[in-house]
C-alpha cells in the first residue's frame, strides 16, 4: 500500500475520533499529521507496540495514549479491552479514573481565585476555614504514648498547593489510623458527606510537622478543594464545570458521570501476586487503615467532590486541560490564568525540603532539582494517579502526553514512564 496514503488515512482516523468527541471546533489540539508537527509517524508506532505487549503479557487490559505537539494531536489510540470478561474493546472517549490528576485542576481552581483577588497565598487558611486554627503537631516518644504541642505556625495556602501543610494521607503509620476513626475521606472510597464535612473533621486532628518543615503528599488539596467553595459561593463541581470545563470543552469530565455515560467507564483492574490480572473486587481493598474501592464513580451517596481524588476523564479531555499550560493559560481567545500565574505554578516551590523531584503550586516538575532520570526535558511538569493515569507537560517541546489505564496495584510495571520516553523519542525536528 502506498505510504502516503496510508499516512493520509491514519490523520483521517484520528480527525473523524476527534470530530466524534465534538473537539474539531477548538481552535487548539486539532488532529494533524505527526511530521507537520515535528514527530515521526514510524517512531510514534512504537508506543502501540509497548502498549500491546502489556496487553499481550496479560498485564493491563487495556490503554488509550495520547500525544500532543504544538497545538494539535498526533497521536490518539485506543488498544485493548475496556472490559475484558465483557470482551468490549477499548473506546479512545473511554472514561478513567484520574484520581490525584484531579489535583491539578483543583490547583487551576484555586489559582484563579487567587487572580480574582481573593487571597494571598501566605494567608492562613484558619482565615477563611476557622477549624484549621491553632493547628496541634503529633509527637511520638521512643516510648509512653503519643502527645501533642501546638504547632510553630498555621497552615497557609502555599502549603495546601505545595503539600508541605503537615497534613498526610489514610497510609500515613502515624496519623493514618486517627485519620480513618475520624471518618475523614480521601475520595477513593464512597462517602456519605460533603468534602466540606470531611475537611472540618482533618483539621481537628494533629498535623505530621509543623506547616512549611517539609514535603508530605496529603489531603491537603481535598482542603484545597473546600476553600475554593467557600470562597466562591459554589460547590466545588460547579465552579469546575463554569469556569473551567465548559471554557476548555472538558464534556467528559465529571466527579461523578451521569448514568448515560457510564457504559464507558472502563473497569479498573488490579495486579495480585500469585493471580496476576485480576478484575478488581466488588468490595474495597484494605492496606491497614487504608481503604479503596473502584466504584465510587458509579455508586454511594454522591456528595463529595474530593479536589484531591475525585474526578473521572477522558484522554481528550485531559489533554485540553494541559494545552491551557502550554498555551499560557488561555484557550483560542478565552483566557482562564494568565501567564505568569502558569509561570509560578510550573516551578520548583519547595527547594531542599522536598524529595529530588521538584514541585510547583500543583505539579511535580523534572530536571530542575537532579538530571533528568528519562528522556524529557528539564522544566517539565506532571503527574499520575492512584489507578495508573499519568501526564506530562513538556514547554520546551511545546509537547502534552497523557496515559489512561486502570489498575492497581500495578505490580511494578512501567509503562507510563516508557510511553513518555517514546513519545520524547519520536521528536524528529
Amino acid at each position: 500500500m502506498n505510504r502516503k496514503f496510508v499516512k493520509a488515512r491514519r490523520s483521517l482516523t484520528i480527525a473523524s475520533i476527534l470530530a466524534a468527541h465534538g473537539m474539531v471546533f477548538a481552535q487548539e489540539l486539532t488532529p494533524a499529521k505527526p511530521e507537520s508537527v515535528g514527530l515521526s509517524s514510524e517512531r510514534l508506532e512504537r508506543i502501540g507496540a509497548a502498549v500491546q505487549r502489556s496487553i499481550d503479557d496479560k498485564h493491563i487490559a487495556g490503554a488509550v495514549t495520547l500525544v500532543a505537539r504544538r497545538g494539535h494531536v498526533a497521536w490518539l489510540k485506543a488498544q485493548g479491552m475496556m472490559d475484558r470478561e465483557a470482551a468490549k474493546p477499548m473506546p479512545t472517549d473511554a472514561l478513567f479514573r484520574i484520581c490525584s490528576m484531579s489535583k491539578a485542576i483543583t490547583s487551576l481552581a484555586a489559582m484563579m481565585l487567587y487572580e480574582d483577588g481573593r487571597f494571598l497565598l501566605d494567608d492562613p487558611v484558619s482565615k477563611y476555614i476557622p477549624e484549621f486554627k491553632n493547628p496541634k503537631v503529633l509527637v511520638k516518644p521512643p516510648s509512653g504514648e503519643p502527645y501533642t504541642i501546638p504547632a510553630t505556625r498555621e497552615i497557609n495556602i502555599r502549603n495546601l498547593l505545595t503539600h508541605t501543610s503537615g497534613l498526610t494521607y489514610h497510609w500515613n503509620a502515624n496519623l493514618g489510623q486517627m485519620y480513618k476513626d475520624a471518618d475523614v475521606a480521601h475520595g477513593l472510597l464512597a462517602y456519605d458527606g460533603t468534602i466540606g464535612d470531611s475537611v472540618k473533621r482533618l483539621a481537628k486532628l494533629p498535623l505530621l510537622f509543623n506547616p512549611g518543615d517539609r514535603w508530605e503528599y496529603s489531603l491537603g488539596v481535598d482542603v484545597l478543594g473546600y476553600l475554593v467553595e467557600v470562597l466562591s459561593g459554589k460547590p466545588l463541581d460547579e465552579f469546575f464545570r463554569s469556569r473551567i470545563f465548559e471554557p476548555l470543552g472538558m464534556s467528559d469530565t465529571y466527579f461523578y458521570p451521569p448514568e448515560s455515560k457510564l457504559g464507558r467507564l472502563a473497569t479498573a483492574y488490579a495486579w495480585l501476586d500469585g493471580k496476576g490480572l485480576t478484575r478488581f473486587p466488588d468490595t474495597p481493598i484494605a492496606e491497614g487503615p487504608f481503604s479503596y474501592s473502584a466504584d465510587y464513580p458509579s455508586r454511594g451517596p454522591k456528595r463529595l467532590f474530593a479536589g484531591g481524588a475525585g474526578l473521572c476523564s477522558t484522554a481528550m479531555d485531559y489533554a485540553r486541560f494541559c494545552q491551557l499550560f502550554l498555551d499560557g493559560g488561555k484557550v483560542g481567545n478565552t483566557r482562564l490564568v494568565s501567564r505568569k500565574t502558569v509561570e509560578l505554578m510550573s516551578h520548583d516551590a519547595i527547594g531542599k525540603i522536598g524529595p529530588d523531584q521538584g514541585f510547583g503550586l500543583g505539579f511535580g516538575v523534572d530536571g530542575v532539582k537532579t538530571p533528568l532520570a528519562e528522556l524529557g526535558s528539564p522544566g517539565e511538569y506532571n503527574w499520575g494517579g492512584f489507578f495508573y493515569t499519568a501526564f506530562v507537560i513538556d514547554p520546551k517541546e511545546q509537547m502534552v502526553t497523557v496515559f489512561m489505564a486502570q489498575l492497581h496495584p500495578e505490580g511494578g510495571l512501567t509503562l507510563d514512564r516508557l510511553f513518555h520516553v517514546l513519545a520524547e523519542q519520536a521528536i524528529i525536528d
